[in-house]
């Protein structure tokens, strides 16, 4: 077989393989010449070889050339008599049908020869064609398998990654919850306290409560700080002066950060204000300052900027989730090492973080995005490798009268109660309880106690002069939105304030407050108390009821 391929080129060119059964006949027909002395008998024996050859090399065609050419040559030169190409007698056609059995024979086996080495061939290259296709195929489908054993560990990462966070969230959400019970009674004693002194007291007693708020203070502030990581604390948008936010977190910025980053604050002159939620805002400040400050680890300079600006039409179309329309832009510029492209279009993906491993969760720009986009802003990234980076969060202006709570100069007093004003205090935690209806008490007003939501409705029967119920969310058997239901049904006229220290989504939804809704989280100060109370006592019933 190995000869029938060497020789395949012949068998595909006519043009050689017939001359060559020529050349074959003439040369056997030359040699029989040249040994007539020793092959006197047989002539046409003498050519089978010939006509093998002839079929060998070109097939039946050539074979056949070969053994015609080779019967002329033999009845012409080498059958008595000579110059006659038909046999003259019996014994000369049985030679001559011997001899072209015999060729038809020898052309027929050669041409199945050849046959069976075509078939051959041509299955040995599907054969090989076949393997080349599976090799590919099992390249490729490795290469395949590869990607989705990576992309199923990335996501079994990030399934892992997502129920750790889930579980710390839940951890930490339900210590949050217990610590803002207990620095709600810290917190509202000290108040207590404060106000009942008649100020003769030693200065240092003075001085030892007020660092104990503080302290407390500054623990609530940290409790937010986890609940803010858990998800668990609702938006409750509010007016904002950016310009009086920034430069109150100037000092935390500069604490946080360290003294090697140096902080540049470029304050825009008549800054529109913007509606937002201001502890989320806040939070996501400090999240950029902390990003920034990781990306300068030699020290470097921040610069934190606002100003009035519009976005256009054209802006809008480049950005197809963003709204065109005037905005307040608070930007943040830092002298690090920047990003690339690449890392820019990823920064906002859950977990994606360029930190090594366990210096960071990947979640604190995600967190900021989101929370951006659900205040209706706008969020982007400008760097340059080795040149620094710019972040610029947008918030929607505001058209309308500023808060007093941003406008108000210095500290209000605090508003009064009335006897003639009947709250119900509902909270299962007696020490809270307690020390709510206290500070209720103490501010003037007339308090009724309730440990739970059945024991609240009971004393609603009875007392029909309730004006508000101040009430926790988070209570067994009836929570405080179950019980706010059936009252606004019963006794629409009664005010509602709820508290707590862990939301679990009773009046919120999509992380923002529920229309209507008035919370006042925990901890919370005697102040704090006096005017949100006042603050819905104030509210015409009317305007309660279609708030609501």
């Amino acid at each position: 077989m190995d000869l029938l391929s060497a020789t395949d080129w012949l068998r595909h060119r006519p043009g050689y393989t017939y001359p060559l059964a020529v050349a074959f006949v003439g040369l056997t027909f030359l040699l029989r010449l040249a040994a007539s002395d020793y092959l006197s008998g047989f002539p046409f024996l003498s050519f089978l070889p010939a006509i093998l050859l002839a079929s060998f090399i070109g097939g039946a065609g050539p074979g056949l050339v070969a053994a015609i050419l080779a019967a002329f040559i033999v009845q012409q030169f080498f059958v008595e008599p000579h110059n006659i190409f038909w046999p003259v007698s019996a014994g000369q056609w049985v030679g001559l049908s011997t001899y072209l059995i015999n060729a038809a024979i020898i052309i027929g086996l050669m041409e199945m020869i050849i046959i069976a080495h075509r078939r051959q061939s041509r299955l040995r290259n599907e054969l090989n064609g076949f393997n080349t296709r599976l090799e590919q195929t099992v390249v490729q489908r490795t290469a395949e398998l590869r990607h989705e054993m990576e992309e199923n560990a990335a996501a079994q990462a990030q399934v892992r990654q997502l129920q750790k966070m889930e579980t710390i969230g839940q951890l930490t959400g339900g210590v949050a919850h217990d610590f803002n019970n207990m620095l709600a009674i810290i917190i509202g004693n000290l108040d207590l306290a404060q106000r009942r002194m008649t100020g003769h007291e030693d200065p240092r007693v003075l001085n030892s409560i007020q660092n104990a708020k503080d302290g407390a203070q500054r623990a609530a502030v940290l409790t937010a700080r986890l609940l803010a990581f858990s998800r668990q604390q609702p938006l409750a948008p509010e007016v904002i002066d950016l310009n009086k936010l920034v430069g109150g977190m100037s000092e935390l910025l500069r604490r946080t950060l360290g003294e090697q980053i140096r902080i540049e604050t470029v304050l825009a002159g008549g800054l529109w204000p913007s509606f937002a939620d201001l502890s989320q805002l806040e939070n996501a400040i400090l999240n950029l300052a902390v990003n920034a400050r990781d990306a300068m680890p030699g020290g470097g300079h921040l610069t934190i900027e606002t100003a009035n600006t519009e976005l256009d039409e054209r802006y809008s179309r480049m950005h197809s989730e963003v709204d065109a329309g005037q905005y307040v832009m608070v930007s943040m510029t830092d002298t690090g090492t920047g990003m690339s492209p690449d890392v820019i279009e990823r920064a906002f993906d859950p977990f994606y973080t360029t930190k090594g491993p366990g210096k960071g969760t990947g979640l604190g720009l995600s967190q900021v995005y989101g929370y951006i986009k659900q205040s209706g802003g706008h969020i982007k990234i400008y760097s340059e490798i080795d040149r620094g980076t710019t972040v610029k969060i947008y918030l929607p202006r505001h058209v309308g009268a500023m808060s007093a709570r941003l406008n108000a100069a210095g500290a209000q007093p605090i508003p009064q109660g009335s006897v003639n004003d009947t709250i119900l205090v509902v909270e299962d935690d007696e020490n809270v309880r307690i020390m709510t209806a206290e500070s209720l008490h103490e501010l003037g007003y007339t308090v009724l106690q309730a440990a739970s939501g059945m024991e609240a409705l009971l004393l609603l029967e009875e007392n029909r002069e309730v004006d508000l119920i101040f009430t926790d969310i988070v209570m067994p058997q009836m929570s405080g939105r179950q019980l706010a239901d059936i009252v606004q049904e019963k006794w629409p006229a009664i005010r509602i304030l709820y508290t707590t220290g862990y939301t679990r989504n009773a009046i919120v939804h999509n992380g923002v407050l529920d229309h209507g809704v008035s919370l006042l989280a925990k901890p919370f100060s005697l102040e704090q108390l006096a005017h949100k109370i006042r603050e819905l006592l104030n509210v015409p019933a009317k305007m309660e009821d279609e708030s609501t």
